[in-house]
């Protein structure tokens, strides 16, 4: 038992307050859909996930390392995917996940077998051979989740994986990442402000201007009505 645990954080740039008070808890193995509108705070909470920056305020545990304390261990535990892609474009498949591979210090056979079997995970290893740049969106990302799983994460934060993406690549890339989850025990933080790519087992985190509104699965948060007009209703309530 361990997964992520974040425990009163807090963040501002300058007077502006991004994150107050934000805690909640990912069981290992579960698929957390953070969901918010744009600014709630998911980037501002990623990048203190990935110590992009950092904070004084409340504290994040990732696999019962502290972030703050250990970040080394911790970091070495999570695997990212970004909003904003960052394949090699002139490199194929292959050669990006080799170069990731030589940053964890993994090379060799260990390396190759590594890349081989994460590249099989996302239905992309007979693509290894291709250019970045000759793929389309949903394979890209999928070379990017095949990436960050090289190092044999336990936690898996993507935040807003899909953007740009058409409807068949986001439901493709958000099967696949809950096939991760559920078959490989792999906790997943996927941040979105799309309720259709949450799954009505999910667990839901609903941020809203640095603050939770809800914490629980989908369905309950969704109550009797639709995700998307529960959501719409409580984000526009605590405008």
């Amino acid at each position: 038992m361990n997964g992520l645990q974040i425990s009163e954080l807090g963040f501002s740039y300058g007077s502006k307050r991004a994150l107050d008070s934000v805690s909640f808890r990912v069981e290992p193995g579960a698929f957390c859909a953070l969901l918010g509108p744009n600014g709630a705070g998911k980037s501002t909470l990623f990048g203190l996930l990935t110590r992009l920056f950092t904070t004084r305020e409340g504290s994040i545990e990732i696999e019962g390392f502290d972030l703050a304390r250990n970040p080394r261990a911790a970091l070495a535990r999570i695997g990212v995917v970004f909003q904003s892609q960052t394949l090699d474009l002139d490199l194929t498949v292959q050669r990006n996940l080799s170069y990731f591979a030589a940053l964890h210090g993994l090379g060799g056979k260990d390396a190759a077998h590594r890349i081989s079997a994460a590249l099989e995970r996302l239905g992309m290893a007979d693509r290894a051979g291709e250019r970045a740049r000759d793929l389309n969106g949903g394979h890209r990302r999928r070379t990017e989740i095949a990436r960050a799983l090289i190092h044999d994460p336990k936690v898996l934060l993507l935040d807003e994986p899909t953007v740009g993406l058409d409807v068949s690549a986001r439901a493709s890339i958000v099967s696949h990442v809950h096939a991760l989850a559920d078959e490989e025990n792999l906790t997943v933080l996927w941040a979105t402000h799309l309720t259709d790519e949450v799954h009505p087992g999910d667990q839901l985190v609903l941020l809203h201007r640095g603050r939770i509104l809800a914490d629980s699965t989908a369905k309950e948060v969704a109550g009797d009505k639709t995700l998307s007009d529960r959501f719409l209703a409580m984000t526009e309530l605590a405008s």
